[in-house]
């Protein structure tokens, strides 16, 4: 009886399905069907990086959907860490260390 490891497609397809249940508040639909998430990649060692790009530049609420996307895919069983960089919103640069910073300290929690 062997434990195999999920490859990176089955963790790809684990992350889409769950967020496919991450919905855009404004529209009822969700991230996925709208096509907000870009360049999703798993690597072997089940790494995520991906790009959000929210529905318009001044999208009121690219920073709370970013942080439950964000939320989502760390849920997602055997997923190591993961890179997300938002694309096309007024404050990007802005957006973006935001979230680094709420991921290192997730992480500074996780650690023993």
């Amino acid at each position: 009886m062997t434990d195999s490891k999920p490859t990176p497609e089955q963790i790809y397809a684990a992350i889409v399905e769950r967020l496919s249940r991450v919905i855009d508040p404004e529209t009822g639909v969700d991230v996925i069907r709208m096509r907000l998430i870009e360049d999703l990649h798993v690597d072997e060692d089940g790494f995520v990086s991906y790009k959000f790009r929210p529905s318009s530049p001044l999208c009121p609420i690219a920073v709370p959907l970013s942080v439950e996307i964000q939320q989502a895919v760390s849920e997602v069983p055997d997923v190591t860490g993961q890179d997300l960089e938002v694309v096309g919103y007024l404050l990007t640069e802005e957006l973006n260390a935001m979230l680094r910073e709420f991921m290192a300290e997730k992480m500074r929690r996780h650690d023993p």
